[in-house]
């Protein structure tokens, strides 16, 4: 059934044309991912959708009558403002505890005052699943949130039964979700089926068949140009010659204008063939180049953590906690939302000092920091005001620099307020490259990026020769950056030597043997009877008296699964 058909949608800010013409089609159930570079109008076109801003031009119908939609915002803080205390309650407090967020019954406002990014997504998804809506629109969902919560979040998905639109540029949360991608690319829509995969080796194919057709153009275009070139120069040498010759100037005369004719034949032709099948170079991929530039100075143990506690009032975070950091190490930092570790990382800047304990650091050691939030910038500053360059040369690699990341050269004298979440992020970014460090210290640095970006990240990091410590819920970028981690576990802080997906695996192997062999066998159980009561609903008309009982039946089988 369609809920929701969008037509010829366009939308522009003064001269810039964000969207220019946007066609989807949303049927009851459907998962579609919304993808497309940093400022290419994905949240524009959820605005759109909600009715929060209007459209140029286009329709927004709804065949079935008038539907309901719950909207999760993409930055958290606008979200969880939007919170009211007096909400946070019933279905809200079972919802949350089912996404890792145990503490929430003891609601206060100086709780509210100390939750994480990851916490507040998590209450802002938790409001809108309490409520009953025909269509979900979730606009960076994933951001902040742990792999509990992620998983959680999939989960629910698939048990939803309306229709989701997701803005992400989650690639694991897109495979595990979406049947559809929605691309918004130069302001125009292109669906593509299947998931982000799916998409992406798609996208590839289509890619390379366009530039081979395009080669092949321009090898026949120059092939005709070779042979004209060829003729214009007999051409010129019979104009030559009968100027010269006495008793064959008539000769080399008709021998001329015969050649001028079939070049302007020929050129008539190529121009005609060129206009009808024409091949338009297809736009070159995104390679963002960073060049992190670091100091030399190496060392072997660079941080060193030694009987670490951290506590706010009665709220321990960590305690009894050993751990090292070496040069050149990658780690990861794993723990649930609200764990502290983005308190660990202040710790490690001198931020914060730990309450019992020892930190020690490297005399020389020289940090770069990208925070997980980008709303802490100056707006009114422009983005070469920010970064606080005056010297020629210096303004010259920044501009180098803003290049091979996508802005464009007038974009840099733009403030900051002009700015999408992911510029933002690429901004700070720049701020980290223009510097020599030894450590990076990264929180959530994918979040807001694009694909593209995020990929131009993870090789720029490859690339770096010094040590990297990030706290990250994108397990792709987790499984490629870090081959060890630092893991918040019962309120201690435990090097471990491993990469994520091993550890993962280890733990899960962790769980007793019969305990498991009694969990799949219940699952198989549940699965026979849901699949037998979806039989029995399939055979009935909503009028039927049985009907409503199987339905609640099914929803109570499905909600004994998600549990299991």
């Amino acid at each position: 059934m369609t809920i929701l058909m969008m037509s010829g949608i366009q939308k522009s800010y003064g001269d810039k044309i964000i969207l220019n013409h946007i066609e989807c089609t949303v049927h009851k159930g459907d998962r579609i991912g919304i993808v497309g570079d940093n400022g290419s109008g994905k949240t524009t076109l959820a605005n759109i959708i909600t009715g929060k801003i209007e459209m140029d031009k286009g329709s927004i119908d709804m065949p079935s009558g008038s539907i309901s939609i719950g909207y999760v915002k993409q930055a958290a803080e606008v979200a969880f403002d939007e919170l009211e205390e007096a909400t946070i309650s019933g279905e809200i407090l079972e919802q949350t505890s089912q996404l890792g967020l145990m503490k929430v019954h003891t609601w206060d406002q100086d709780r509210a005052a100390h939750l994480s990014g990851g916490e507040k997504t998590k209450l802002s998804l938790a409001k809108v699943w309490s409520s009953s809506t025909d269509l979900l629109i979730l606009d960076e969902p994933t951001n902040h949130l742990d792999f509990k919560g992620v998983e959680w979040l999939i989960e629910e998905m698939k048990a939803y039964q309306g229709a989701i639109l997701v803005i992400s540029h989650d690639r694991y949360f897109l495979d595990q979700t979406v049947s559809q991608i929605l691309e918004i690319e130069g302001g125009n829509s292109f669906i593509y089926q299947g998931n982000y995969t799916n998409y992406y080796k798609e996208k590839e194919r289509l890619y390379q068949s366009l530039l081979h057709r395009y080669d092949m153009q321009q090898k026949h275009k120059e092939k005709i140009e070779n042979q004209m070139s060829n003729l214009q120069t007999w051409s010129d040498k019979a104009h030559r010659q009968s100027t010269k010759k006495e008793g064959f100037k008539e000769f080399y005369r008709v021998k001329a204008k015969k050649m001028d004719k079939q070049i302007k034949s020929k050129m008539k032709r190529l121009e005609k063939e060129l206009e009808k099948n024409k091949v338009e170079k297809p736009k070159e991929k995104d390679e963002l180049q960073f060049h992190l530039k670091q100091n030399k100075k190496r060392g072997k143990r660079i941080v060193e953590v030694k009987n670490g506690e951290m506590k706010f009032g009665e709220r321990v975070m960590f305690q009894n906690s050993h751990f090292y950091v070496k040069f050149g190490e990658r780690i990861g930092i794993l723990g649930e939302n609200g764990c502290g570790k983005t308190t660990l990382l202040r710790v490690i800047l001198g931020n914060e000092k730990l309450t019992n304990g020892e930190l020690w650091k490297s005399n020389s050691l020289k940090i770069g920091y990208l925070s997980q939030d980008v709303t802490d910038l100056d707006e009114a500053k422009t983005i070469l005001e920010y970064l606080g360059l005056t010297a020629r040369d210096e303004i010259s690699e920044a501009r180098t620099i803003f290049a091979n990341i996508g802005f464009h050269a007038d974009k840099i004298k733009q403030p900051i307020s002009t700015l999408s979440l992911g510029e933002r992020t690429r901004t700070k970014l720049v701020k980290l490259l223009l510097d020599e460090v030894d450590l990076l210290i990264l929180d959530e640095p994918t979040n807001h990026l694009d694909l593209a970006s995020r990929e131009s990240l993870e090789k720029m990091l490859q690339s770096f020769e010094g040590t990297i410590l990030t706290v990250s819920h994108d397990q792709y970028f987790l499984e490629k950056m870090c081959d060890k981690l630092l893991v918040f576990e019962n309120q201690v802080i435990k090097r471990v030597e491993m990469a994520l997906e091993e550890y993962q695996q280890k733990n899960h192997q962790g769980e007793e043997p019969k305990a498991i062999q009694n969990k799949e066998e219940e699952k198989l159980l549940l699965d026979n009877e849901i699949s037998a009561t979806i039989g029995k609903l399939s055979l009935l008309s909503k009028d039927d008296p049985m009907y409503e009982e199987l339905d609640k039946k099914l929803l109570a089988l499905m909600k004994k699964k998600r549990e299991l």
